[in-house]
């Protein structure tokens, strides 16, 4: 959940620290910190607070000079967000110092045990303990760092990625992962660590990225060591090759990630799709898939785990799914999946969803799943993630970094690929014929094109969005494939405005929610012509009879709606099952002109963080 970054090589520390911070600084934000090696001494300095804070107050109390540090940005887990939470942390010696994204579970009792032995504690951070229960290691063992960190680490139950260095050896950094991300950039005659390869994408395209149970010591002027945690086992890295650039990394003129990558969609469903069908001879071709095509169409059920918008996504997929390849689908939260004792035999498919490829519950739950025999296959965004790693097979949705904290791009490429897998199965099965497989992908081809009509209504979204920024509710409603959208859109405007929102099934309003409409009440009605389209006009007649203002979703020359709505946002005309790609965008553009019309931080809302990597 946290961002940690480092830097051993030949140029300045401090530079390449700081602005790696600020591009990992979706992953938290509530405080900051950075240490720095002169030559002699450590110079440490934190702050509650962004990034900006903390480059403001290094450069005015410590030396920011010398070409070996590590940096923190922090979503806070044990302690409050303050100064001495703040990571870095030293040990009680003051010879090592380390960062860290994880929760240490026993750190409790590893505390009490080394406050007998003499230790003190400054902050109320499970890290703190950490780096002393190293240091202890070091002394009782007589050992070096590297097998100190591994001996104190198998003491440890819980999450981490963690650097560690020791000033009386300032030629390496200790590093290790468990649950949660870590990659090692390797350059000339320099390193990098960090969360992801973004801190460091304009000095070096290769990157190491550790598997769980691993760590490394990485040493100037040397090639880096990987071992295992566990029995001190070598491995031999694999280095790969980056696939990010610069550009995609920067907000590139507008003036927020979000709105950045609402308007990358276009590009980025087409990048999903992209050499994975053809739509003139109604072929589709997926590398992760028809390997193990006989697995899908002899699935007995598709159970779908995922969290968030990806679980909206989920929700999508199983509509697509049972109505094209009519395969029985659940869709799960991977965080109650996995605590449950879920009935799963090897005749199911589990598909996991994840933006990230990082978020914890989710890989518990592909644990559990392959545990039970089930094959289970991936969906995420991220080249290298634990999730493409941990899977038996999967595909890569190549919608590019997603900075901004509420996913927009995510969603509409994993119902991208959601949807070829359905069509792939559907027609494998002989549920859709090839006529209408072409008719089909000749819709999902252009797609990209109608986002880009729906993305034109942008100035009549905001000045909607200038209606009901005050607004304390919201409703969304809608039915079979939208309904997940009216999830999704709910979700967009809580997280980002802070404005209370729920989505349901337009049916559903008659079943409570109803009681909550008044003049004061806007209610976001999907009501394209496809699905139901009758029985949503009665909804909606239902609210306005109640004064309930109307923000309709509609197709291109809707009249009958049209007629009734407050306003109108109107999207092209497409297949139903591919409806949910069009009608979330006026969605994604509503939320984000009315938190930015309430002063909201767009690309960080509060108490939250992109990828959740620990419980």
């Amino acid at each position: 959940m946290c961002g940690i970054v480092g830097y051993i090589g030949h140029r300045e520390a401090y530079p390449v620290l700081i602005k790696g911070l600020q591009r990992l600084e979706y992953r938290g934000y509530d405080s900051a910190g950075i240490a720095l090696y002169d030559g002699s001494e450590i110079n440490l300095s934190k702050t509650k607070g962004k990034v900006a804070d903390l480059k403001s107050k290094a450069e005015g109390e410590i030396s920011v000079q010398g070409s070996l540090g590590i940096g923190h940005t922090r979503w806070a887990t044990h302690g409050v967000p303050n100064d001495v939470n703040s990571h870095p942390h030293y040990s009680n010696s003051g010879d090592l110092v380390i960062i860290h994204n994880g929760i240490i579970e026993n750190y409790e009792s590893l505390k009490k045990a080394l406050i007998k032995r003499g230790y003190t504690f400054h902050s109320d951070t499970d890290t703190e303990v950490l780096v002393n229960l190293i240091e202890e290691v070091q002394k009782t063992e007589n050992v070096k760092l590297g097998k100190a960190v591994q001996i104190a680490l198998n003491q440890v139950v819980g999450a981490y990625a963690i650097v560690v260095f020791n000033k009386k050896k300032p030629d390496e950094l200790v590093v290790a992962k468990l649950g949660s991300p870590l990659a090692i950039g390797i350059g000339e005659e320099e390193f990098f660590i960090a969360s992801d390869a973004s801190p460091f994408i304009e000095f070096t395209s290769n990157a190491i990225y550790l598997d769980d149970e691993e760590m490394a010591i990485v040493r100037l002027g040397k090639e880096v060591k990987l071992r295992k945690i566990k029995d001190d086992a070598i491995i031999y890295p694999k280095v790969q090759e980056l696939q990010m650039n610069i550009e995609e990394i920067e907000k590139g003129g507008y003036d927020h990630f979000m709105l950045k990558e609402i308007y990358e969609q276009p590009k980025a469903i087409k990048d999903t799709y992209r050499g994975r069908f053809l739509a003139n001879e109604g072929i589709i071709k997926m590398a992760g898939m028809d390997d193990y095509l006989e697995k899908f169409t002899q699935a007995e059920r598709i159970i779908v785990v995922a969290c968030g918008t990806s679980w909206h996504a989920g929700l999508v997929g199983e509509y697509i799914f049972e109505d094209l390849a009519r395969v029985p689908v659940e869709v799960e939260y991977a965080s109650e999946f996995r605590y449950r004792n879920p009935i799963i035999n090897e005749k199911d498919v589990v598909i996991a969803i994840s933006q990230s490829g990082e978020t914890a519950d989710t890989l518990a739950a592909i644990k559990l799943a392959k545990e039970k025999g089930a094959f289970v296959f991936g969906i995420c965004n991220v080249v290298g993630s634990s999730i493409a790693r941990a899977t038996h097979a999967g595909a890569y949705t190549h919608a590019g970094p997603e900075i901004g904290v509420a996913s927009t791009k995510a969603f509409t490429t994993q119902i991208t690929v959601l949807a070829l897998l359905a069509l792939k199965i559907g027609e494998s099965k002989g549920n859709i014929s090839k006529v209408e497989l072409h008719q089909y992908l000749s819709e999902l081809e252009a797609i990209p094109t109608k986002v880009e009509k729906a993305l034109e209504a942008n100035e009549h979204v905001k000045y909607i969005a200038g209606e009901y920024k005050d607004a304390s509710n919201c409703l969304y409603l809608g039915r079979g494939f939208n309904f997940p959208v009216a999830l999704e859109g709910a979700l967009k405007l809580k997280e980002i405005s802070y404005i209370h929102a729920e989505g349901y099934p337009a049916a559903e309003m008659k079943h409570g929610p109803i009681a909550l409409i008044d003049e004061q009440m806007p209610v976001v009605v999907i009501a394209t012509r496809k699905g139901h389209y009758e029985k949503v006009v009665s909804n909606i007649q239902e609210i306005k009879s109640r004064k309930g203002k109307i923000i309709a979703v509609v197709m291109e020359g809707d009249k009958q709606v049209k007629d009734i709505a407050d306003h109108v946002l109107e999207i092209p005309e497409t297949v139903e099952c591919l409806t949910p790609l069009l009608t979330t965008i006026p969605l994604q553009l509503l939320s984000y002109h009315i938190a930015v019309m309430r002063d909201c931080n767009v690309d960080q809302p509060r108490n939250l963080a992109k990828s959740v990597t620990v419980e």
